[in-house]
C-alpha cells in the first residue's frame, strides 16, 4: 500500500510539474501580466491560509505518530492534547484543510470581484488552473481523512492496517502541502 502510493504521488509530481511549466511559459510570453495582476492579492489573508495549511501536515504527524502507537483516540480530556490520539489530530487536520479550502473559495470569489476570472486574462488562467487544481486534491485528501477517521470508528480493533491507511493518508497529504508551498512561492512571491 505504501510504495503504491509513493508511485502514484510521482505521477502526480509530474501533473504538477506541468502546471508550473504552463505558469512559466505564459508568463514569458506575457511577462506586462505580472506586474498589474498580482497586486490583486490579499497577501496578509493568503499569508495566514497557506500557514494554516502547512500547520496542518504539523497536526497531521501528530495524527501517524499516534497511530503508529496503534492509539485510536484520547486517552484523556478532550483539552490535554498530549493525550490525544490519531482520530483527534486528523479531525484538527481535516478542519484546516476545509479552512484553507473555504479560503481559497473566499479568495476567489474576491479577485472575480474585482475582475480576475479564468477567461479574463492568461494569468487568470494559469492562476485559476495551478491553484483549482491544487484545491481539488487538498479536497481529495479531506475525503480520505473522512475515510480513516470512519475507518478508525468502524474497526473493532486499531491495528496494523488501520495504523497503515492512516500514515499512507500522511504521504498525501504532505505531498500536496509542499506542492502549495512551491505554488505559493512560484504564484505570490515571486514577481
Amino acid at each position: 500500500m505504501s510504495v503504491g502510493t509513493i508511485v502514484w504521488l510521482s505521477s502526480e509530481l509530474m501533473f504538477f510539474a506541468a502546471l508550473f511549466a504552463m505558469y512559466f511559459t505564459v508568463r514569458s510570453v506575457v511577462p506586462q501580466l505580472w506586474e498589474t495582476e498580482p497586486a490583486l492579492f490579499n497577501m496578509p489573508f493568503s499569508v495566514t491560509n497557506t500557514a494554516i495549511l502547512v500547520l496542518s501536515s504539523v497536526t497531521c504527524q501528530y495524527g501517524v505518530f499516534a497511530a503508529e502507537r496503534y492509539q485510536r483516540s484520547r486517552t484523556g480530556s478532550l483539552l490535554q492534547i498530549n493525550r490525544w490520539g490519531m482520530r483527534e489530530w486528523y479531525v484538527l487536520t481535516y478542519l484546516m484543510g476545509a479552512f484553507f479550502v473555504s479560503g481559497q473559495a473566499f479568495e476567489y470569489a474576491e479577485l472575480v470581484h474585482e475582475g480576475l476570472t479564468i477567461s479574463s486574462s492568461p494569468y487568470g488562467s494559469v492562476f485559476y488552473l495551478a491553484t483549482g487544481f491544487h484545491g481539488l486534491h487538498v479536497t481529495a485528501g479531506l475525503l480520505a481523512f473522512l475515510l480513516v477517521i470512519g475507518r478508525s470508528f468502524a474497526a473493532r480493533r486499531f491495528g496494523h492496517q488501520e495504523a497503515t491507511s492512516a500514515v499512507v493518508t500522511s504521504y498525501y497529504w504532505h505531498f500536496v502541502d509542499v506542492v502549495w508551498i512551491g505554488l505559493f512561492f512560484i504564484i505570490y512571491i515571486l514577481r
